[in-house]
């Protein structure tokens, strides 16, 4: 299975603009076979969590549906969820005909300003059928957390979707920073998914702002396509005999499962 990865900067303010990034980043998929596209954390609205907290994500969402069922994709994207006088940010998977299949909260939310304005997730996400893939949701810093990845990979996931907005980190005093946040999709991600024995589709915003560099990684640990610091379409195949083979070189959930690996 062909899996895509839009990697595009959400335009403030232009929701129909983003809106048309994506419906084309759809229709080059399908055209190269993909049969998933994943899509930058709050991509529609753009990453603005001050700017876009108060902003019902349900019009979003039925945009999403719409493509996904123009371009006969599966379509992971995320947006604001309002429920309760309470805000979530969100994650939503689409079928090929449109009908939002499964939708995740984001547990792990990240900074200040996240946890300033939005309620956090409680629930783990769902596995769904995704073209014989069993497949979980996740949202950006969810990811940095071993164990977020690893209870997916225990539920049954072998392929995880993440929609994420990493920033980069400001320079002071002429000096760059110390932390290269680059350091999650090229390092961090390929690790997750060698532990935890599955395929990570990590698509990230890029521009001034944020760090690219989208990533789909294998249960090998290796990285089978990475991004620039540009827009672009990445497209990669995900094998089960990679999957299979990788789950017999190694028994890491196999241990997990019986006992704490700390503890024998």
């Amino acid at each position: 299975m062909k899996i895509a990865l839009l990697q595009a900067t959400g335009q403030s303010g232009q929701p129909a603009r983003n809106l048309e990034t994506l419906r084309a980043a759809a229709t080059t998929a399908g055209r190269r076979g993909a049969a998933v596209l994943v899509t930058p954390e709050l991509f529609l609205s753009s990453y603005d969590p001050v700017g876009v907290h108060d902003v019902d994500g349900q019009p979003a969402r039925d945009a999403v549906a719409a493509v996904a069922r123009e371009s006969a994709l599966w379509l992971a994207a995320s947006t604001v969820e309002h429920e309760a006088g309470r805000r979530f940010i969100s994650a939503s998977l689409f079928d090929p005909a449109g009908v939002e299949v499964t939708r995740y909260r984001k547990r792990n939310l990240f900074g200040e300003g996240e946890r300033a304005l939005f309620s956090t997730g409680e629930d783990l996400p769902e596995i769904v059928d995704v073209d014989g893939w069993p497949t979980a949701l996740g949202l950006c810093f969810d990811v940095e957390f071993p164990e977020f990845v690893r209870a997916a990979a225990l539920g049954g996931a072998e392929l995880l979707l993440v929609p994420t907005a990493v920033p980069v980190r400001p320079w002071l005093d002429g000096q760059p920073p110390l932390l290269d946040t680059s350091v999650v999709p090229l390092t961090v991600v390929p690790t997750r998914a060698f532990e935890s024995q599955l395929y990570i589709a990590y698509a990230n915003q890029c521009g001034s702002a944020f760090c690219g560099r989208s990533t789909i990684a294998d249960p090998l640990g290796r990285r089978l396509v990475t991004a620039g610091r540009d827009a672009e379409l990445l497209v990669a195949d995900i094998s089960e005999d990679v999957l299979t083979a990788a789950r017999e070189a190694v028994d890491y959930l196999d241990r997990v499962r019986r006992a704490s690996p700390l503890l024998t």
